[in-house]
């Protein structure tokens, strides 16, 4: 089956390329319907994709060459916005950020070459360059209020999706912990937490009232999702970026309006963690920070202590994604962690944990800190040049916090640097910020950041150069003044 499922992926695929480049080129309308359609599905990538190499049974972040309909949209609109680009916007231009994002993805190259395995560097490879088409796709598509608009209106479907269907697990499934349509407890946490700061931008920004009832209305599906899902560190970022965020964009004038609209939304939020708080305080009772990070277990400090080992053993690391494989094959027993090894990239070892051995599967799961994944498998200069390029996002989100300004193409700015905090914070304790539709999704966001602050950028030199050429024209005038009777 899935021999036939991959031959139907190689013959379709290249054909529905094409004919999406080609239809959203003819048709701004259809290049519209593209960029939103891949923010709303990218949610269900796991359903919608084929997997090449497939090798399920690996723990990695990555498990083979994913090719999801979600990437047809991305070229669709990378390509059109190439060969049509907006009315009076340049075909290309180089999007702030991408220049670390190719420095980092060639030092990922020669981490892939240089280790061993290569077959699961590969994979994770392969995702770094579909997120570069995603970057860049929004980066080009991103020009004016009116995508913005539509990234928006996606961004708040796909948050409003989320939060009632985890809504529905909680309260018709009885789950204790919902994964919502992510598939997972702590990677829906981090995708909200990610989302609900743009959404506080776009309530506080210059936008149509539809628009910003909307995600409004996301805004607090999004914050009950976070609660749901029982995620420690994810309720702790998502006060903070929500706080944050709220502050930043919050005019200091005060109207009645306003008191009227933060009683509600208090009242509604201690409300739901109300509810939920009885869930909520026996998962913060499950373990104290002390035993997560000096306790015995397999809890947070396990994941450091491993990336301390490796990094005094391997200057440059275990190799891009090899991080369970190594474990569970070497450095894991060297620890005292025994776990069920690899048996190359070839063969399915067996999942079953042996008698007597305290462990919580039979390989090694990827460390649950991107910081501590990042070292492991790329080194110190791996973790240098990551630092590089998220200290390069943040500084881009943070030009938009002064001055306060309600405009859109400013005030979105914000939300975008919060969400870059939501996936920060909330990667100190997990890895998921590779899972393929929080990387997509979050691409997005980078490329739409990059795109306005491009814009706010060339704004700033427009002035300089009109002043320029205003006083070459008055030079002219002055050694040619039958100039002026031309002009004239």
């Amino acid at each position: 089956m899935s021999e036939a499922k991959n031959f139907l992926g190689l013959t379709v695929i290249p054909i529905a390329v094409l004919f999406g480049i080609v239809a959203t080129t003819a048709s701004r309308r259809l290049r519209d319907l593209a960029f939103f359609f891949f923010i709303v599905l990218v949610v269900i990538t796991q359903h919608l994709d084929v997997n090449f190499v497939s090798r399920e049974w690996y723990r990695g972040t990555t498990r083979g060459f994913e090719f999801s309909s979600v990437d047809i949209l991305s070229l669709s609109v990378l390509f059109s916005s190439l060969l049509r680009p907006h009315p009076g916007q340049p075909r290309w231009y180089w999007p702030p950020s991408f220049g670390f994002i190719l420095v980092y993805f060639l030092y990922c190259c020669f981490s892939v070459a240089t280790s061993d395995p290569q077959l699961f560097g590969l994979f994770e490879l392969s995702k770094i360059l579909r997120g570069m088409v995603v970057f860049l796709a929004a980066a080009l598509y991103v020009r004016t209020e009116r995508e913005l608009r539509i990234l928006i209106a996606a961004l708040a479907i796909a948050v409003c999706w989320q939060g009632l269907d985890a809504l529905y697990q909680r309260y018709h499934d009885g789950a204790y912990r919902v994964e919502g349509l992510i598939g997972d407890p702590n990677s829906l946490s981090m995708y909200l937490c990610m989302c609900c700061p743009v959404l506080v931008a776009a309530v506080t920004a210059d936008l149509p009232k539809p628009l910003k009832w909307l995600a409004s209305v996301a805004m607090l599906l999004g914050a009950i999702g976070v609660i749901l899902s029982i995620s420690r560190t994810g309720v702790a970022t998502l006060l903070f970026v929500m706080l944050g965020a709220t502050l930043a964009c919050m005019s200091l004038q005060f109207t009645a309006k306003k008191a009227i609209v933060s009683f509600v939304v208090v009242c509604v939020a201690l409300g739901i963690l109300g509810k939920a708080w009885h869930t909520i305080e026996s998962r913060y009772q499950a373990a104290s920070l002390d035993e997560e990070y000096n306790g015995k277990g397999q809890g947070r400090g396990y994941y450091l202590r491993l990336a301390r080992a490796i990094a005094q053993d391997r200057f440059f690391g275990v190799g891009l994604n090899n991080w369970s494989y190594w474990v569970s094959n070497e450095y894991g027993p060297q620890q005292g962690w025994r776990f069920v090894p690899y048996i190359g990239t070839e063969h399915w070892p067996s999942d079953v944990v042996p008698p007597g051995r305290n462990l919580d599967a039979a390989q090694a799961a990827p460390a649950h800190n991107l910081g501590a994944l990042v070292v492991g498998e790329l080194g110190l200069p791996g973790l240098f040049l990551f630092t590089l390029l998220w200290v390069r996002w943040f500084q881009m989100g943070a030009s938009f916090l002064l001055p306060r300004l309600s405009d859109p193409m400013r005030r979105l700015g914000i939300g975008f640097f919060f969400a870059c905090w939501g996936i920060w914070l909330q990667s100190l304790t997990e890895w998921v910020y590779r899972q393929t539709a929080i990387f997509f999704t979050f691409h997005v966001i980078l490329g739409a950041l990059a795109s306005l602050y491009w814009l706010k950028r060339e704004e700033k030199r427009a002035p300089a150069t009109e002043h320029w050429e205003e006083e070459e024209d008055a030079l002219a005038l002055e050694n040619d003044p039958t100039l002026a009777a031309h002009r004239t």
